[in-house]
């Protein structure tokens, strides 16, 4: 039988925060059908047997190995059957109620395919979710300003920092992928997952492959989340795959004369804050040709 929202979960070594993720889609849900398919990238600690005792009715798909966010999302959605949208939701995203309810009345509004939730950080504070395009001048301006105060100006900065802007529903060019529902006539359009980003860009990768569908993406800040955060501005294994992936899924859209000057801004953003670790391993990864991979070991988005 078809449910409303299939949520698709991708964990590894999740123990810390699947107990209140999980805990949470009962009110989160509040007025749907919905069953819970979770992809395991090879846990060591007691993840699944966590999910399997707040939700006994999940499936459980064994990747057999840190596979990386895509791969797990494709591995979930190869087995999760019919539904009329799928919720892509990281295992320490906390859901409010009601909130994909609300998400879901946005994906009726016509030519929307992807629905995404006003975010908040521990501290109830408004996480700044959502982006525009990546273009060489915004990533110039993110080097030369920093990313909050390039975000200020449209032209300058992919990162949406107008608190208006989190006011009310719009349509946006990207959004953050801790929460995506998705129609399932836009998981059939766009397609898999590119598993080639394994962490950080995918969901930028697959939101605009939807744009370039012509598929619309709403955000919805009556659908509100607590997002409790990842690792990657603190561990330079992450922080370094981030910055080499956002270059990498630049090269994929745009030829190679502004390819380059997309890689020298980077190049440039992390070089004139070098005095930190993160930055440094950055650096050193954007020295690499882009086709070999940077791969560690895998955290919280």
């Amino acid at each position: 039988m078809e449910v409303a929202v299939t949520v698709v979960m991708v964990t590894w070594n999740s123990a810390d925060h699947v107990d209140d993720a999980l805990t949470s889609l009962q009110s989160g849900l509040t007025g749907l059908s919905w069953r819970l398919v979770v992809a395991d990238n090879a846990s060591s600690d007691d993840t699944i047997e966590r999910v399997r005792r707040r939700v006994p009715g999940a499936t459980v798909v064994q990747t057999g190995y840190n596979a990386g966010y895509s791969a797990g999302i494709n591995a979930a959605l190869a087995v999760a059957g019919a539904s009329a949208a799928y919720l892509v939701l990281n295992p320490d995203v906390i859901v409010g109620p009601g909130a994909i309810a609300a998400l879901s009345n946005e994906l009726s509004r016509p030519g929307v395919g992807i629905a995404v939730p006003l975010i908040r950080d521990e501290r109830g504070q408004v996480s700044p979710s959502l982006r525009r395009d990546p273009t060489v001048l915004r990533a110039m301006g993110e080097a030369l300003l920093g990313g909050y105060r390039a975000g200020r100006l449209p032209r300058l900065g992919e990162l949406v920092i107008d608190p208006d802007a989190y006011r009310h529903a719009t349509n946006v060019d990207w959004a953050s992928g801790a929460v995506m529902l998705i129609s399932h006539a836009c998981a059939q359009r766009v397609g898999p997952w590119d598993e080639s980003f394994l962490l950080y860009s995918e969901e930028t990768d697959f939101a605009l492959r939807a744009r370039d569908s012509g598929i619309l993406i709403r955000f919805c800040p009556d659908a509100a989340v607590t997002h409790i955060g990842g690792d990657a501005h603190v561990s330079s294994a992450l922080y370094r795959l981030l910055v080499h992936n956002r270059v990498r899924l630049f090269r994929k859209r745009h030829g190679r004369a502004r390819s380059v000057g997309f890689w020298m801004a980077v190049t440039l953003n992390e070089l004139l804050r070098s005095h930190r670790r993160v930055n440094r391993a950055a650096l050193r990864a954007l020295m690499r040709p882009l086709t070999q991979p940077v791969v560690p070991g895998l955290g919280q988005r």
